[in-house]
């Protein structure tokens, strides 16, 4: 069982750890917090800073492995860079690389020394919850079809230790466990990105579900199955679903933990398509086998629940799933097909492989059922928002200023950024159909924000936002092909601040 903890010692000679995390900044300066430690490992630290064969530069490690004393078995030296230019993403960095460096060792503990951070108030809990969060998702391992098992070790605690204890605040509890249930959130978000379609299919997203329910009292959940749809009258939806011998679900949790049961609850919703061949527009074969990450919304929405209920946040919130595969068949669609969404307006379906949105439309239709504060939907929607924004940022839309910018500050704290795109009435005009009342992709150019504005024609009067996380949510190909767990952080980051405001 991994264990995330924070401690403080007035002497380090006292302190006996299988591995402790040194931060070196590049003036190469010996701290008042590190000098006993390299005193009383013979010299080495400051030897080695000397030499230059460690400088502080940002991200770099160095390992001492040499039982350097008799209670501190190993030294990770961990470059934080320029002092001045010190920052949660150099925290986050050099964090990420010395717990890779760690897993090279055969440590299971180790301890981070925290003092020459110079961390206080909101900046040390800000700081205590990145650490805490990304080692959480540094240690995450997907190996469960592997024959051979992975060797590198298995980190069983960690801690973060400070050389004098804190005026205010006894330790930093809180945020750490915010970090760790972010960090395990994000990793269910990868474990199910991952998993291949074979098996997470729309009945496995919908048992994970109910799973996920059972483990909290405060928590319910409904799936609706295909002929349900079809009887409702969401055509969108069925048109995706209908080409697959796997059914589609729409699957819904319900989260109750508000301080006033009346409070109207924060709606998230997933595209959950567990693959993507296009259907009847078919896709080209290179890198078809990512399209098993189609479903990174609907892992999103799961990640998120997981951790709302470890951290048992009050707050309401509902959340949906749009669960289907989109596969090529004498059932499927054809490009040039007319449907009847659940809120009444007809879709021409002018390409069969933008059926994100149209499992969605019908999704955010049924959530609004709810009466919610407020609708955020993510999907791996566009390979325009790639083009537009690469791998670094997920792009937002929306018709709530106030909500797409608290989204924004969201992703800054949560080290899990975004970036705001236009939703002009401009651009609402290239979806216009000769034979319905909107087409399903619009002229070329902007597909992005054609897409979103798509799904804006069906959210109504309520304050809404897309994420489009095409371009975050996995890593593909020379990357190290895998899931990101992202927006987990943004997202769960947005509603902890709602229910801390509440």
């Amino acid at each position: 069982m991994f264990q995330l903890k924070s401690t403080t010692t007035a002497n380090l000679k006292s302190l006996k750890t299988a591995c402790l995390i040194l931060p070196i900044f590049e003036d190469a300066a010996l701290t008042a917090a590190i000098k006993p430690i390299d005193s009383a490992s013979g010299g080495m630290i400051k030897a080695l800073l000397k030499s230059k064969d460690f400088t502080g530069a940002s991200g770099k490690t160095h390992l001492l492995s040499s039982n350097p004393t008799s209670s501190i078995q190993r030294i990770i030296l961990l470059g934080c860079g320029k002092r001045e230019d010190f920052s949660m993403k150099t925290l986050k960095l050099a964090v990420a690389k010395s717990t890779k460096a760690l897993t090279t060792t055969k440590a299971t503990q180790a301890t981070l020394l925290t003092t020459d951070l110079k961390l206080s108030g909101k900046d040390k809990e800000h700081a205590y919850r990145i650490i805490s969060q990304t080692v959480t998702m540094q240690l995450y391992k997907f190996n469960q079809f592997k024959t051979k098992p992975d060797k590198s070790t298995t980190i069983k605690r960690f801690e973060l230790l400070e050389t004098k204890v804190n005026t205010g605040k006894k330790g930093e509890k809180k945020p750490m466990q915010q970090g760790e249930a972010i960090g395990n959130g994000a990793n269910l978000t990868r474990t199910l990105g991952n998993l291949p379609a074979n098996i997470c299919h729309p009945s496995y997203l919908a048992q994970e579900a109910r799973k996920l329910a059972k483990s909290n009292p405060k928590m319910s959940c409904k799936v609706i199955s295909e002929n349900e749809l079809k009887k409702m009258g969401a055509g969108a939806f069925v048109a995706v679903s209908q080409g697959s011998d796997q059914a589609g679900k729409m699957i819904i949790l319900e989260y109750k933990n508000a301080k006033r049961k009346t409070d109207a609850p924060y709606a998230i919703v997933g595209k959950g398509i567990t693959f993507d061949t296009g259907g009847i527009s078919l896709k080209n074969p290179p890198k078809m086998d990512e399209m098993k990450y189609d479903m990174c919304g609907a892992a999103t929405v799961l990640g998120v629940m997981h951790a709302i209920s470890t951290l048992n946040l009050p707050i309401n919130i509902v959340a949906a799933i749009a669960a289907a595969e989109n596969m090529p068949s004498a059932r499927a669609t054809r490009p040039g097909d007319i449907v009847t969404t659940l809120s009444g307006k007809t879709v021409e379906i002018l390409n069969t492989d933008a059926e994100g949105r149209l499992v969605l439309c019908d999704t955010l239709t049924y959530i609004q059922k709810y009466k919610p504060a407020a609708i955020i939907d993510m999907a791996t929607l566009t390979g325009a928002c790639i083009v537009a924004l690469g791998h670094h940022a997920s792009g937002i839309m929306g018709n709530d200023d106030d909500l797409v910018q608290e989204l924004l500050d969201a992703g800054t704290t949560a080290e899990d950024r975004a970036w705001q795109l236009p939703l002009w009435e401009e651009y609402r005009e290239q979806l216009d159909s000769e034979f319905a009342d909107i087409g399903n992709i619009g002229s070329p150019g902007a597909g992005t924000v054609t897409a979103a504005c798509f799904l804006s024609e069906f959210v109504g009067d309520y304050p809404w936002a897309h994420i489009d996380i095409a371009g975050t949510a996995w890593r593909s190909g020379g990357q190290g092909k895998a899931a990101s767990g992202r927006p987990v952080p943004l997202l769960t980051q947005y509603l902890i601040s709602k229910s801390e405001s509440a």
